[in-house]
């Protein structure tokens, strides 16, 4: 388990017990990860975060240095050289992580709860065996669902797979993959029965040097822009059928119950986001003066900051509850969705109000909180759009007809 400080920081670690909130109780274990990750964070993430964010890429040094801190395979079982750890980590790594940088945090994000995680609950011995111990290592994730007619109507899938003796065909595009320029390894969904619908739909693990696929263009974005979000070109790719994650025309089951998860871990991206816009700005309110005294001797701007603390715990704590539940193996389907819905108004609220506290300057590059505000946005259109949460929930709400 990761249990060590970051060599030679020792001294620089910052004090846990004015960090972590009364509220969220967290054991030891948690946290020190949540100080490792901190300090990692502030320390090597902060000072590239601006040419990041302008060159769109994270270099590969960085991601190096999140495989040996161990946030890169936390759930991964020992045995395979991950850290053995509990979902709720990686909860706090994404939300530490998004402080500092959302961009990074999803490269996390996406490789423990979504890629991950699919391995360890679908994946045969022998995938696992092939493919966790280089995710714990080296390899980067990728969870390739989305097409250009597949978006919130998630299986309304083109990709097909064709049998070919021992091999699946598979042929069609999908887009907007996070991760896709850096990964090695790919969950590709494909319908292997078209006219069956969802229940032809397929999981397949594709590594990226297999014939016939490619990564296509790179997206220009709005927010998130060092986290690479990109198309895929599946040409006649010929991927063996032991590579099948789960079984075939279970590929719906495996992207369902994987979603739910991964929401959390947006959840979390956006109350770390939300978080670092709010320390920025209670700082900046300490400093800036106007009409002789500074901003925050400015009631009006105090009981902003009192509103925004608050729904800010709130996001915090209901997301947590949605990953305590699930580490609990206990029903999880409707709080995942609040959290992520939730959180990621919150996380838009905050940014904006940090915005518009720091004046004109806010709205520069020269400030965090300019950057903060555009990476908030995603937070409700990946991973499931804010309808289709409300959807879920309302579902789940609503009295069945009997």
């Amino acid at each position: 388990m990761i249990t060590s400080r970051p060599e030679g920081t020792a001294a620089a670690m910052p004090d846990v017990t004015a960090i972590t909130p009364p509220l969220t109780r967290l054991s030891d274990e948690e946290q020190l990860l949540r100080a490792t990750v901190r300090t990692f964070a502030e320390r090597d993430i902060a000072p590239l975060v601006r040419e990041m964010d302008a060159t769109a890429e994270i270099p590969r040094k960085l991601i190096d240095q999140l495989f040996e801190l161990g946030i890169m395979g936390i759930e991964i079982p020992e045995r395979f050289g991950g850290a053995d750890g509990h979902f709720f980590l990686s909860v706090i790594a994404v939300e530490e992580l998004s402080r500092v940088d959302p961009s990074v945090a999803v490269v996390v994000d996406v490789q423990n709860t979504l890629v991950i995680n699919a391995l360890l609950r679908w994946g045969s011995p022998d995938l696992q065996q092939r493919f966790l111990p280089m995710l714990a290592s080296h390899s980067v994730g990728a969870y390739a669902l989305s097409e250009a007619a597949a978006g919130s109507d998630a299986f309304a899938l083109a990709t097909s797979a064709k049998r070919d003796g021992d091999d699946y065909v598979l042929t069609g595009r999908k887009l907007w993959i996070t991760n896709a320029n850096e990964a090695d390894l790919f969950i590709v969904f494909a319908n292997v029965d078209p006219e069956s619908g969802h229940r032809g739909i397929t999981a397949f693990l594709v590594e990226r040097d297999t014939v016939g696929f490619s990564v296509g263009k790179k997206e220009d974005k709005l927010g998130i822009r060092a986290s690479s979000t990109c198309e895929l070109l599946l040409d006649g790719c010929h991927v063996p059928s032991a590579n099948i994650l789960g079984e075939v025309g279970h590929g719906y089951k495996v992207a369902i119950e994987t979603l739910n998860e991964g929401r959390i871990g947006i959840a979390a991206q956006m109350v770390g986001l939300a978080q670092g816009a709010l320390d920025h700005t209670m700082s900046y309110v300490q400093e800036r003066r106007q009409f002789g005294r500074t901003v925050s001797d400015f009631q009006a701007v105090q009981f902003q900051l009192a509103q925004a603390t608050t729904e800010l715990e709130a996001a915090r704590l209901v997301t947590y509850n949605a990953a305590r539940l699930r580490d609990a193996s206990a029903p999880f389907l409707t709080e995942s969705a609040m959290a992520k819905l939730f959180t990621s108004q919150v996380a838009e609220r905050v940014t904006s109000l940090a915005l518009q506290l720091f004046g004109g300057v806010g709205y520069t590059k020269d400030y965090p909180v300019e950057k903060l505000y555009r990476d908030a946005k995603i937070g409700q259109i990946y991973e499931g759009t804010s309808n289709v949460q409300l959807q879920t929930i309302a579902k789940q709400i609503m009295p069945r007809p009997t």
